[in-house]
């Protein structure tokens, strides 16, 4: 609680503090020659990004010459100053954001204190990504929601041209990012061919990994895994066998049954049957525990 002039306030922008990203302020600006900002500092990430013209940045006690085409970054609680060229004073566009996520996109789009300064190749879409977050600005939550989508595209081209490029990794990761691609997909029309494509493996490799891991291939791993989250649903009792199928992936019903008996030894019916009938007794254990 703080107070001012002798009112009491409080106020936290929860909303913001919760989201992945939101943005706190956006503009662009052709400065006069000699402009300048600061000495002072931010509480939250603010970029610039150089349209045309020239000026100097200054953090850390060191100063960096910026032309057209780079971008500066002002880290949260980090003095800095900025003046326009005297002679060719620069026009700048920019995004001020905060969230759970700015931290993490920062690293990845190669921003670091000792190297706040980026530049990037001609043609990028930065610009056009900054002036649409300048354009959606507003106090609604579409506008909110707009906003930060086009944060998220501009952050991405960032990341696409600065962040780190795939590393090489040993089976073990390889597999982890199959298993990734299974648990967030199995819903979908996907296939081993698709698995492997996402994880940067071949389809052979892939094989070898889930028969070392799992002993079983990479497609049985699939079914298993879509028919133990059917399993799962049908438990619930809230939906129906074709409305399972659909939801683990299986467009065709009465294939999806015969899988299921495959893997479980019965039909999707009698084993939502078997699990409904059990769920009253299991409920009252809970209720009323045996003593010891």
């Amino acid at each position: 609680m703080e107070t001012l002039n002798g009112f009491k306030y409080s106020f936290t922008d929860t909303l913001r503090e919760n989201l992945g990203l939101a943005v706190y302020n956006t503009g662009y600006q052709k400065c006069d020659p000699r402009h300048t900002w600061g000495p002072a500092a931010r509480d939250h990430y603010l970029i610039h990004y150089v349209a045309s013209g020239a000026g100097v940045f200054t953090c850390g006690g060191k100063s960096h010459a910026i032309s057209a085409g780079d971008l500066f970054l002002i880290f949260p609680s980090q003095v800095v100053s900025y003046a326009a060229d005297r002679n060719d004073p620069w026009e700048y566009y920019w995004v001020g954001f905060q969230g759970t996520e700015a931290k993490r996109m920062i690293h990845l789009a190669g921003f670091r204190k000792e190297t706040p300064v980026l530049r990037m190749p001609e043609g990028n879409e930065l610009r056009s990504f900054l002036l649409r977050i300048y354009q959606s600005r507003g106090n609604t939550p579409s506008a909110d929601a707009t906003m930060i989508g086009y944060l998220y595209l501009f952050l991405g081209c960032l990341i696409r041209e600065n962040g780190p490029r795939r590393p090489e990794y040993g089976m073990r990761e390889y597999l982890e990012q199959a298993l990734r691609f299974i648990q967030y997909n199995y819903a979908g029309d996907i296939g081993v061919s698709e698995i492997a494509d996402y994880a940067g493996i071949s389809r052979s490799q892939l094989y070898r990994a889930f028969i070392s891991s799992f002993n079983i291939s990479p497609n049985e791993f699939l079914q298993k895994y879509r028919i133990n989250e059917a399993c799962s649903l049908l438990r619930g009792g809230r939906f129906t066998v074709t409305e399972v199928a659909g939801s683990v992936g299986y467009a065709d019903p009465l294939y999806f049954s015969r899988v299921f008996k495959k893997v479980k030894g019965m039909t999707p019916t009698e084993y939502q049957a078997q699990a409904l009938s059990s769920k009253p007794a299991e409920e009252a254990a809970a209720l009323f525990p045996k003593r010891k």
